[in-house]
């Protein structure tokens, strides 16, 4: 059984354990993998933003932060950044945050998600961010250094809540 809930200070351990692993790896976000801790949770708890873990059997097994993508005209359209460690992938935990993070946006009165810098080769993440209604609306040539795979594309992708 998962368990979604607003982080709490307690859970800043864990939360830095799984970012410090997502971004070791290099090959999902453009975030420096020598990023300080003090820089990480700057930037997962931004002004504006509502910060998430998941739980399962007492253990923290993914972690989103969810924020207005940009200030004024653009705080409109919510932006939210997904982790979960390697060794709880596969088991619907980044589904299951997902769908929690879309209700969330639109329970706090986000009109719209977009994500910004969706890399191309996370296949898993395109395809569940489609099956979530996500649409790819514009695409980056090269635009992400991958480390095995050279320059990849990334996506921004997008979804109204107008309709939905």
């Amino acid at each position: 059984m998962l368990n979604i809930r607003p982080a709490k200070g307690s859970d800043r351990d864990a939360i830095w354990k799984v970012f410090q692993e997502v971004i070791a790896a290099g090959d999902t976000y453009p975030i420096d993998p020598d990023m300080s801790r003090e820089d990480a949770f700057a930037y997962w708890f931004q002004t504006g933003a509502r910060a998430f873990v998941t739980e399962q059997d007492g253990q923290i097994v993914g972690i989103y932060t969810l924020h207005p993508n940009h200030s004024g005209g653009g705080a409109h359209v919510a932006n939210a950044a997904f982790m979960v460690p390697t060794s709880a992938r596969g088991r619907g935990i980044g589904r299951a945050m997902g769908e929690h993070c879309l209700k969330e946006a639109r329970r706090l009165g986000f009109r719209a998600m977009q994500f910004n810098f969706v890399v191309s080769t996370n296949e898993s993440a395109v395809k569940l961010w489609q099956e979530l209604g996500m649409k790819i609306v514009g695409t980056l040539p090269g635009a992400f250094r991958h480390p095995q795979k050279g320059y990849v594309d990334v996506y921004v992708m997008f979804r109204s809540f107008e309709h939905a």
